[in-house]
């Protein structure tokens, strides 16, 4: 079995990989994704492409995992049924820093909309997935701006699976979240100063509502926000002023979903809550409170990846197989003092895709950010999502952050 799985690339036919590179960077010139003072969206134009019929099963999957978070976070703060039967320990709610006391004993119609999921691809071809992210997830307006771009430059035969119904998913969210067939809705934003504010203008226009920050909001014109802020807290300026006051996607109080340590029992969460067997299976998340479990990866540390519980965006990563022996016994000594302090799991070696890097076509690490959108019970998965692709040679982290970049995904 290979060690990396190498995903083929659509026919360029023959165009130069320079020029094409060229062109795609300056169709997107005015899409814009702050990180590190860098506002470049960093596209690649060469898409990577799913097979419809495994993409089927991929987002069949995604829907039912959003649709065990979602219950999951309704759980946690109601009758917590999930601990009383022996499924996950309390110890997972009590000890995370994302869970909102204030919020105990509140029921919505919908706790999470939106969700963009980390999905990969492992050496044995299968797709898994890394984290799971419910707060405020980012890239569905990318995923358009690459897929236009990408259509434009290479004009297929076929075209992929279009993204046309993105506006009316995330209208059917929100007027899920009000509870009333065309809300009076906002976009909330944190200014030009949230890195992915371009988007937060982009949904606000595709959807025809306003894009205001918190001191623009007069909550009694609104019946619905979608909020894309960093203050993602109840005991925030921003939380203190919406929570309880209007509907909101997602709700505060999510990040009890995406908790990297809930994240090892999602696939109990599945069976427990909709009485079905995953579909698409978590990668291996180690509850280093665990003695036994502790005790099992540490044996064999120096082949897994640890993280910080609270951690995003790759900071505080130790990607053991290739870190150096010191960091290897710096992160084994933390583990082993705080263990509640972090996870790990297996590391998954990203597949391959063919990426244009200094003008030639070589191969890079990529993974998978699809959309879910939950209303009514019913969930959707935009086609494809955005591919995130490392632009570094042999580097597994794709965040923008750590210079990655950005491919349109086909489903064909």
């Amino acid at each position: 079995m290979p060690t990396t799985w190498q995903e083929p690339a659509p026919p360029l036919g023959d165009r130069d990989p320079a020029e094409l590179a060229a062109a795609a960077r300056a169709a997107v010139e005015g899409v814009t994704f702050g990180s590190l003072g860098d506002e470049r969206f960093n596209l690649d134009p060469v898409p990577r492409v799913i097979e419809a019929a495994e993409w089927e099963v991929l987002a069949a999957g995604l829907a039912q995992r959003v649709r065990a978070l979602d219950a999951w976070c309704a759980d946690v703060y109601g009758a917590r049924r999930i601990v009383a039967d022996g499924v996950v320990p309390a110890r997972v709610i009590e000890t995370t820093e994302t869970y909102e006391p204030a919020l105990a004993g509140v029921e919505l119609p919908l706790w999470v909309g939106i969700a963009g999921l980390d999905v990969v691809r492992g050496a044995d071809g299968r797709f898994r997935v890394l984290e799971d992210n419910l707060r405020t997830p980012s890239g569905m307006a990318y995923a358009v701006a690459a897929r236009e771009t990408t259509l434009r430059l290479l004009e297929p035969a076929s075209p992929p699976r279009p993204l046309d119904d993105l506006p009316a998913l995330v209208r059917g969210v929100l007027a899920a979240a009000a509870g009333r067939d065309a809300p009076r809705a906002a976009v909330l934003t944190d200014g030009p100063d949230n890195a992915a504010h371009w988007e937060h203008a982009w949904v606000a226009r595709a959807l025809g509502v306003p894009l205001l920050e918190p001191d623009e909001l007069d909550l009694d014109a609104v019946d619905v926000i979608y909020r894309r802020t960093n203050a993602d807290r109840v005991d925030t300026p921003v939380g203190r002023q919406l929570c309880g006051r209007v509907a909101l996607v997602n709700a505060f109080g999510v990040g009890v979903g995406d908790d990297k340590l809930a994240h090892a029992y999602v696939e109990d969460m599945v069976r427990y809550y909709l009485g079905e067997e995953p579909l698409v299976p978590s990668v291996r998340t180690y509850d280093l409170s665990v003695p036994a479990v502790r005790e099992e990866a540490l044996d064999r540390l120096d082949e897994l990846v640890v993280k910080p519980r609270d951690g995003f965006g790759g900071e505080g990563v130790v990607i053991c197989p290739h870190a150096e022996p010191a960091d290897v016994d710096r992160i084994r000594r933390a583990v082993a003092a705080e263990p509640g302090d972090y996870i790990a799991q297996e590391l998954v070696t990203l597949s391959c895709h063919p990426t244009i890097v200094d003008g030639e076509l070589v191969p890079r690490h990529v993974d998978l950010r699809p959309f879910v959108f939950l209303a009514g019970g019913e969930a959707q998965v935009l086609p494809g999502g955005l591919t995130r692709v490392a632009l570094d040679e042999g580097a597994l982290v794709v965040n923008s952050s750590q210079n990655g970049g950005a491919k349109d995904t086909w489903v064909v």
